[in-house]
């Protein structure tokens, strides 16, 4: 994060602008919404900047920008000129006070941005891209515009005129939280902003009265394998609203900064061989939060369902009586083929996929040799790098070709995804010469022939 967003309360306050044009007038108007006392400097003003001058009860300084101006008086100062040196000395003398200041325009001579921004007032949201792209700041903003209702701001006043009343009931902030999010998760909120003030302050008098904190929850979430944006809207809502999130290796720390950010994160790793927690643990880990009555979000990587060992852990949830709740994610089969071109099944080549472990058990995979050597049947291997020569080796014994295809998807759907097509006979090999590295996937079949035409992402070794 390059820049530190703040909210700043400016009601009254002294702000001064350098520069007396339409530049100092668009500025000029945000600070007035804010309630700013305005000052201008400038050998000329526009009529609508001197009208704003006034309305602030602030004054117009007619003159040029010298130092000897008491800069150190104000909250802010704003350089708004079309002179670049005017603008730098501004900086220069506000940094030497530590006054914030804004050269409009001009990046290095900024100490702040004015950002773009959605107003509800009191919600107000603010876009900023260090100073980058504004245009694209107001693109987001357009965006935004159209997704919060105009009357949301009447909701958050609402909420302040009982925030002391709800805080007197409920001292506990962690406990305090929960009851605002199920409020605004009820009939409530609509209420509200539809006006109907009657049944909203029922509402709220009821739910406080008899509110009771829930028990703890488990959410059993997939994360996907590995783009944040293939993450589902349910899996975002949860992942924000736990206090607790256990997560794995294959949990992006793009996706870690989706959840809630002062929630507890606790690392249980799952690497291969080398699990910071067995899986015992972490079974008994979501006990032991959830039943201190805290929503315990478990992140896993692609679905927790396929190869994951979810069942394993509700099993041991149901045993205890912990309430649960299991959010399906995009596994890693059709994420990573997705991405790198190879549909799973198709009508010219795979009428059948099969989704397989690739882990060894005893140094030897146990796996149905038989019924995998089929030519119209899609493999898609998980966890199978370290095993892979021996279960080419072995499906080549029970009579596959080969010249087979093969695909090695590493680090699929990510900007590190890495693409290596071969055969059976050679891909082990490909393994060493490329580099592959865990997590990575396997896809065996006819459909990996498809890779080369259909690879919109453009990242495929041969």
């Amino acid at each position: 994060m390059d820049i530190f967003p703040i909210s700043l309360k400016l009601h009254q306050q002294p702000c001064l602008l350098v520069g007396g044009g339409q530049i100092a007038l668009r500025k000029a108007q945000l600070l007035a919404r804010a309630g700013a006392v305005i000052d201008v400097v400038s050998l000329e003003i526009t009529a609508d900047l001197l009208q704003l001058v006034e309305q602030t009860q602030g004054k117009y300084i007619q003159q040029q920008y010298a130092d000897d101006l008491a800069l150190a008086h104000y909250r802010l100062v704003i350089a708004a000129t079309d002179q670049a040196k005017v603008n730098q000395q501004v900086f220069e003398r506000c940094e030497a006070l530590n006054v914030l200041v804004n050269s409009v325009d001009d990046i290095p001579n900024c100490r702040f941005m004015m950002p773009a921004i959605v107003d509800r007032s009191p919600i107000v949201v603010s876009i900023a891209s260090n100073g980058t792209s504004p245009v694209l700041s107001r693109q987001l903003r357009t965006q935004l515009e159209s997704l919060i209702p105009h009357q949301f701001g009447r909701l958050a006043e609402f909420s302040g005129v009982w925030r002391n009343r709800v805080k007197a009931q409920i001292p506990n902030p962690d406990e305090r939280r929960v009851f605002w999010e199920e409020l605004y998760a009820s009939p409530f909120k609509d209420w509200v902003l539809q006006q109907q003030n009657q049944q909203a302050e029922a509402y709220i008098q009821q739910a406080l009265s008899t509110w009771k904190m829930p028990k703890g929850e488990v959410y059993l979430v997939g994360a996907g394998p590995g783009d944040p944006e293939l993450l589902t809207l349910k899996a975002l809502r949860l992942m924000q609203q736990a206090d607790v999130v256990i997560y794995d290796r294959l949990v992006s720390q793009q996706i870690l900064d989706l959840c809630r950010r002062d929630a507890e994160k606790v690392y249980v790793g799952k690497a291969r061989a080398q699990h910071t927690l067995d899986q015992d643990s972490i079974n008994a880990l979501l006990v032991k939060y959830a039943g201190q009555g805290k929503r315990v979000c478990r992140l896993k990587g692609g679905d927790p369902f396929i190869f994951g060992r979810g069942g394993e852990e509700i099993e041991e949830l149901f045993a205890a009586g912990i309430t649960f709740q299991v959010v399906p994610g995009i596994t890693a089969a059709s994420g990573c083929a997705a991405y790198a071109g190879i549909p799973l099944t198709h009508r010219d080549y795979a009428q059948s996929v099969r989704f397989l472990t690739g882990h060894l058990k005893a140094g030897s995979p146990e796996l149905p040799w038989t019924e995998l050597v089929y030519e119209h049947q899609t493999l898609v291997l998980y966890m199978g790098i370290v095993g892979l020569e021996t279960i080419c080796q072995r499906l080549i014994e029970h009579g596959q070709r080969p010249n087979m295809p093969v695909a090695l998807i590493s680090k699929g759907t990510t900007a590190e995804q890495k693409v290596v097509v071969g055969t059976l006979a050679d891909i082990a090999d490909k393994v060493t010469e490329h580099q592959i590295q865990a997590p990575t996937l396997t896809i065996i079949g006819e459909v990996v022939s498809l890779h080369e035409k259909l690879n919109w992402q453009s990242q495929a070794i041969v």
